[in-house]
């Protein structure tokens, strides 16, 4: 099993694979494929809850994910998301929802939706034992103020986003998530760190990438224009549920060898 130090020393040498997962099949076959990372995303929301946006997620609802996916890895480096407000506005809440990730849940890490409110809170996590994954360009927990957009587009907020990450680097963060940037942003970034970068909508110059696992197979009903889908899962479990319904009300299934028949039972008639 991948440790922190091992993610973070790939920086330069290895690429670095990461996807979501919320459940233990899911995380399994994630797992034995050899991803390297899997994130306990706050889009569990959006992908298995069906809320709207991110924002609703709770503390309970990661740490109930989080311990599936642990239950179900054997090999991937877990990191668990921290959801919104469960950081950011008492640092003393922050410590204990982040530590129940690794205390109780098995998780290797967290992530935490970045900016100059958690430098502090990086290097008070690091120090009392619970490494931090940073996350910078567009943070889903802040889109009733930023939206969607792409991030550090112009040059003020591009130098603005690499002071930050240089900031969480020297707060004790051992990987950065990179998401929805310019390309040549984040290449910069990447080439001004020594921790890796993990892209996603920022280009091929980051040390890895990473997708919502939904998104990657195909699953969701739409996904967004940065994101590839390598399978059509969602198709065929259409396919598969079409076929069981019509199996059903033909009478093919079940048929005689999904059946059992005891022959005792019939002395009670």
């Amino acid at each position: 099993m991948p440790t922190v130090r091992d993610v973070r020393e790939m920086a330069g040498e290895e690429t670095i694979t990461m996807l979501t997962a919320y459940d233990a099949p899911t995380a399994e076959i994630v797992d034995e494929a050899g991803v390297d990372v899997i994130l306990v995303g706050d889009s569990v929301g959006n992908t298995a809850l069906g809320y709207d946006s991110t924002l609703p997620v709770t503390v309970d609802e990661i740490a109930s994910h989080t311990g599936a996916v642990v239950r179900g890895t054997d090999d991937a480096l877990v990191v668990a998301d921290l959801p919104f407000l469960s950081f950011g506005y008492d640092e003393t809440a922050a410590v204990e929802n982040a530590g129940r990730m690794l205390k109780e849940e098995g998780a290797s890490a967290v992530k935490i939706e970045s900016g100059e409110h958690t430098v502090e809170l990086t290097e008070t996590l690091t120090r009392v034992g619970i490494p931090v994954m940073a996350h910078l360009g567009l943070t889903p927990q802040h889109v009733n103020r930023e939206g969607y957009a792409r991030q550090g587009t112009t040059e003020e907020s591009a130098e603005e986003m690499l002071d930050l990450a240089r900031a969480h680097e020297d707060a004790g963060a051992f990987a950065l998530v990179l998401e929805h940037v310019p390309a040549n942003l984040a290449g910069t970034i990447t080439e001004e760190l020594t921790i890796p970068t993990i892209g996603i909508g920022a280009g091929p110059e980051t040390d890895g990438q990473v997708l919502v696992i939904d998104d990657a197979v195909g699953l969701g009903d739409w996904s967004p224009s940065f994101s590839k889908q390598f399978g059509d899962v969602r198709g065929e479990m259409e396919r598969a549920v079409s076929r069981f319904r019509d199996a059903v009300e033909s009478g093919e299934f079940p048929a005689d060898e999904h059946s059992h028949v005891e022959e005792t039972v019939d002395d009670v008639y």
